[in-house]
């Protein structure tokens, strides 16, 4: 056999290695749970009632849920966290939403934390709907608001198209979770291998309310230009608002980005930037 023909067949056999492995072991890359016990308790570091819920599919999946309340709030919001730890570690954002005079509701995926269950792109979108619901039983809709950050982003928008919230705001968000892994793993054929899409950018379409996007344009992680890419695709209901200097997990630290929340969320002209 020719040397190049033997190298080519080599070639050829260790990259559809790599996509077996990057198609199996992709999960392990993709979320970062933190697990804990079902004797954990939770405890408000702000002096706020919390109460610890669980919300069960029916199917022996089990969700964890944090719901902060005040008294006389504006609405809640619905936080989908980003891809790592728990609500154990994210419950320190409760604070940027009572603060400004809201509720505060937040689950763990599948898998994360005290909750249970398989978890999928599906499925996750399958337990956002469920808890959606949950809390269309405590508050009307049109006080709901829907807050996606990050990976959470995604999952966010899913619920958002398939009902009508008050608004939806999207932090860090990714156009696409094939485009963001393509431009991680750029010699992988991610189109065909990847199990988790998430195409945000066609959940937009069939928004039914406001869309807000915050992102820093500093972000290494999910390039700012998503953000960019995603509000020009929808000129008649979205927001972009631009953090300037801000990074992947910095956004908290800047003034401008409460001062756009606080716009937001209580509708203090938040199209004029």
């Amino acid at each position: 056999m020719h040397p190049l023909i033997y190298a080519a067949i080599i070639f050829l056999v260790i990259y559809i290695g790599l996509c077996f492995v990057a198609y199996f072991i992709q999960a392990f890359f993709f979320f970062h749970p933190e697990k804990l016990p079902q004797s954990f308790q939770f405890i408000s570091k702000y002096e706020i009632p919390m109460e610890e819920i669980f919300i069960d599919l029916g199917d022996g999946t089990k969700i964890n849920a944090l719901h902060y309340t005040i008294p006389n709030s504006k609405g809640v919001v619905f936080y989908f966290k980003g891809n790592t730890k728990s609500i154990k570690g994210w419950g320190k954002f409760s604070k940027d939403f009572i603060g400004k005079n809201y509720d505060f509701f937040m689950i763990d995926y599948p898998g994360f934390g005290k909750s249970k269950g398989k978890r999928t792109e599906n499925r996750i979108y399958n337990v956002g709907q469920h808890c959606y619901k949950w809390l269309c039983e405590k508050y009307p809709e049109d006080k709901i608001i829907i807050y996606g950050r990050s990976m959470g982003s995604g999952f966010a928008a899913r619920i958002a198209s398939w009902n009508r919230p008050k608004s939806l705001i999207l932090d860090s968000g990714f156009y696409s979770f094939y485009h963001l892994a393509q431009r991680f793993v750029p010699v992988l054929p991610m189109k065909w291998i990847i199990r988790y899409k998430i195409p945000t950018f066609e959940f937009l379409k069939s928004m039914k309310c406001p869309v807000y996007f915050i992102h820093g344009d500093k972000d290494w992680l999910i390039p700012y230009r998503y953000s960019v890419k995603m509000n020009r695709e929808n000129p008649n209901n979205s927001t972009l608002f631009t953090i300037e200097g801000a990074k992947h997990n910095d956004l908290p630290s800047y003034s401008k980005y409460h001062k756009v929340l606080y716009r937001i969320l209580n509708n203090n002209n938040p199209n004029n930037q």
